[in-house]
């Protein structure tokens, strides 16, 4: 597994934490670790998935991830 720290913009309330949580979490190979408004900390599977398909799940859901650096 690996570690990944992302910054995600527009979410501003607990809704969009939920949000976000629910969608990692059925991203396979992806395990949320903590998700707060901005931020999402999470382990994820290189053979599952990759960081360009975290970041797309993440704007499925209206809102713009990128890695924090």
């Amino acid at each position: 597994m690996t570690r990944l720290t992302l910054t995600i913009e527009g979410m501003t309330c607990e809704h969009c934490v939920r949000a976000v949580r629910n969608r990692l979490e059925k991203t396979p190979g992806v395990k949320a670790d903590d998700v707060q408004i901005g931020l999402a900390v999470l382990d994820y599977d290189p053979a599952a998935t990759n960081v360009d398909d975290i970041e797309e799940a993440i704007a499925d859901e209206g809102y713009t991830a990128f890695v924090a650096e």
